[in-house]
């Protein structure tokens, strides 16, 4: 069996190491070019990892280049894991190795597709969450499901603990069904349409606290958005403050923020000046 897999964050990155440490291999690794996404949270580059395993490395600037197609053919691939990368794969490519392409969606579909899953699960007050892995097809997280993996959650769980616990999970699931892929004894099951949930994308603007939510809103919004996201914010006259972490009370507190039904009290936050329109 031979597989492929593309990645350019560290998520991938230690789901590669993963593979390596229960004994398995790759015939090709795929990555961004160097100069592509220089920022972008999490970004590593695998030419350590790749030369280490004497595997060959393609850069590329898309997923859907000629490029990617070629090398599939080239090196005979079986299945192609496309994981931590926001480029969306057309249908040549999805098309392009034996069996299909892999990846995984950090909630338990078919709930929760789309977009800004951790902030999301976070801000409805989920008990639970978790990471899918699924065959990828032409539809938005759409695939049929190969395995997930369940993360509880509570009124205290932030979303720098939810982000950990999601790579965690990425891992547990490639150790988890690694050998079935290899072997192709992989059982899909198809996705249940009819409970189906799909979530919208997030911006930064979007943390914003105003004094009409309740103390539960604004407090999850802290949660939701703290480290590694953007964090939530209020505007204090030409300042804005950032909040990265939070508790909330009924009591008037001077050094809080009037909600709805109580008081926001700043535990953790900073000041920055507002930008200029």
């Amino acid at each position: 069996m031979k597989i492929a897999f593309t990645t350019c964050v560290q998520l991938g990155k230690s789901c590669i190491e993963e593979i390596y440490k229960i004994g398995g291999s790759l015939d090709l690794m795929i990555t961004l070019k160097d100069e592509k996404a220089k920022n972008k949270s999490g970004r590593i580059y695998l030419d350590d990892l790749a030369k280490e395993h004497n595997v060959p490395l393609l850069k590329i600037n898309h997923i859907n280049d000629k490029e990617v197609l070629d090398a599939i053919e080239k090196y005979n691939i079986d299945w192609l894991f496309i994981i931590g990368w926001s480029q969306i794969a057309g249908e040549g490519v999805l098309n392009a190795p034996t069996y299909g392409c892999i990846g995984m969606h950090p909630t338990l579909l078919p709930k929760g597709r789309g977009r800004a899953a951790i902030p999301w699960a976070i801000l409805k007050g989920l008990d639970r969450t978790g990471v899918t892995m699924f065959k990828l097809d032409a539809g938005v997280d759409t695939g049929d499901i190969i395995g997930q993996g369940i993360i509880p959650l509570d009124e205290q769980t932030t979303a720098t603990e939810l982000y950990e616990k999601v790579d965690e999970m990425h891992i547990s699931l490639i150790r988890d069904y690694w050998e079935a892929v290899v072997n192709n004894t992989v059982e899909l099951k198809k996705q249940d349409d009819s409970i189906a949930t799909e979530w919208p994308g997030r911006k930064p603007a979007d943390g914003e606290i105003f004094a009409t939510m309740s103390m539960q809103e604004a407090e999850r919004l802290v949660r939701a958005v703290t480290h590694p996201y953007p964090g939530a914010f209020y505007i204090d006259g030409n300042q804005k403050v950032i909040i990265w972490k939070a508790t909330v009370q009924t009591e008037p507190d001077k050094n809080g923020i009037k909600l709805a039904d109580g008081y926001l009290i700043p535990l953790e936050y900073e000041i920055a000046g507002l930008e200029e329109k």
